[in-house]
């Protein structure tokens, strides 16, 4: 090795190294070499897709997913000691997401490069036309179709992708075209995490507005809705959810912006709230799931309320936990074909979703809890509400009393006690009408008010 070859190597590698991170770029220990990691500018919006009639597609319908980032290609290069006066550097060429047909491609516009600029280094020259122009190179496109080719264990090219500038596809692949996937599901699998670790890489080094606090911090310290992509910072989420799970309401984690109705995942609030907390989450998430299942009850036991299927067209439910046998309607002890017992505060609500229910519902109704039961409710609520409108309850005793006429003296037919009809006040035995000839009192002069009668012989009745 010649001296100044000696020198251009070193003074590439140190270059090499000052231009790109150790994510890019990372120099060989024991050789004249390295390694170098290049990802692509995508455009936006870039998409990924598989055809639904694929074997190895995820879904029978097809697959389509927009990214941002592409897994990178791999150079591996090697110095030989005439690099770079007489030979170019040895390298393999690697790529998830290539066909090895495109790789091929790809080492040999490496190769015419090299015949270019030959004698002087080209390190930097290949990775700039791999990181800018491969895209173009190979006339690739959004959507980009992933396939597998029948003739090699990557993805395929499709028609609308081959090389561009009229160049034919190599009749053997180039043996430094290395195209490392083991199929199509995990290739879809690989790309999908390392678009997700990227982006979130590019969101944790940039500055946000939380617009709950109203200040700037780290993507690090905040969190956005993959919805919306609204951003707010990590405490302010924590002590928002905390309060909403504390609260139950499990189902309102949504983002804070007005009329937006992103939902929070249950990983990331995992990420924010304690373990307490988050299993009390969890457990309200899945009981408020199965409230909505129509086949599921709870074991009506208060120290079990074991979720419980039932079964189509039967009434009882059996707890795998406790064993208790109940009724699914009433949540009684299971009572076979006997009727559904009704409590008294039951008969109002009975007797209400009877008269609202169409016919269907209410043979529903009587073959539950019977006919007759039915119609004692309807009887006894029609009963009460009369009394409410046409009577009062004695003061003394609570007997309800009708007036039908005469003055608002009132004598209870229950306790034979005195009491006046206006005030619902007890009344004097001995003197009864002092009542209502105090001027003190409340009914003063109201012994006859809305009575249409005589009045001198009251008045008589009064005197004697």
């Amino acid at each position: 090795m010649s001296s100044e070859d000696r020198e251009a190597q070193e003074d590439e590698l140190l270059a090499l190294a000052s231009i790109y991170d150790e994510d890019e770029f990372k120099k060989a220990e024991s050789t004249q070499g390295g390694e170098t990691r290049i990802c692509l500018e995508l455009p936006q919006n870039f998409k990924i897709f598989v055809s639904g009639n694929s074997t190895e597609g995820p879904q029978n319908g097809g697959f389509e997913y927009t990214i941002c980032f592409l897994p990178p290609l791999v150079l591996n290069f090697e110095f030989p000691p005439d690099y770079p006066s007489t030979s170019p550097p040895a390298f393999t060429l690697s790529g998830k997401w290539l066909s090895r047909a495109q790789l091929t491609a790809l080492c040999k516009h490496l190769d015419n490069l090299w015949e270019e600029n030959r004698g002087c280094v080209v390190m930097f020259a290949w990775m700039q036309f791999l990181k800018e122009e491969t895209l173009a190179y190979l006339n690739i496109a959004s959507p980009f179709e992933l396939k597998l080719s029948p003739q090699a264990t990557g993805p395929g090219l499709a028609p609308s992708q081959a090389p561009a500038q009229g160049e034919a596809e190599p009749a053997a692949p180039d043996d430094r075209a290395v195209q490392d996937v083991e199929s199509l599901s995990s290739l879809i699998r690989e790309i999908l995490d390392f678009d997700q670790a990227q982006q979130k890489k590019c969101f944790n080094s940039k500055m946000y507005l939380c617009h709950i606090c109203f200040c700037e911090k780290l993507g690090r310290e905040s969190m956005y809705f993959s919805e919306c992509r609204h951003v707010y910072c990590r405490a302010c989420l924590k002590d928002y959810f905390e309060i909403q799970i504390r609260d139950g309401q499990v189902h309102c984690l949504n983002c804070p912006e007005p009329k937006c109705s992103s939902v929070a995942t249950p990983g990331q609030v995992k990420e924010l709230v304690a373990e307490e907390l988050f299993a009390r989450y969890d457990r309200l998430l899945l009981q408020s799931s199965l409230d909505l299942m129509a086949d599921v009850v709870y074991c009506p036991r208060p120290d079990c309320q074991t979720p419980v299927m039932q079964e189509p067209g039967c009434t009882m439910g059996i707890c795998s936990s406790c064993n208790y046998a109940f009724c699914t309607l009433c949540k009684m002890t299971y009572h076979g074909v006997s009727p559904c017992k009704v409590t008294a505060e039951k008969l109002i609500d009975l007797r209400n979703e009877y008269l609202e229910a169409d016919e269907a519902n209410k043979r529903f109704l009587e073959q539950r809890y019977g006919k007759r039961v039915i119609q004692k409710a309807l009887e006894e609520m029609e009963s009460k509400e009369w009394l409410e409108k046409n009577s009062k309850s004695c003061p003394c005793c609570g007997t309800h009393i009708e007036k039908l006429d005469g003055c608002n003296k009132m004598t209870c037919t229950g306790c034979m006690r005195y009491f006046c009809w206006i005030c619902m006040g007890s009344l004097s035995r001995a003197n009864p009408y002092r009542h209502f000839n105090d001027p003190s009192s409340p009914c003063f002069n109201r012994l006859f008010q809305a009575v249409d009668v005589d009045v001198d012989i009251w008045e008589d009745e009064i005197e004697d």
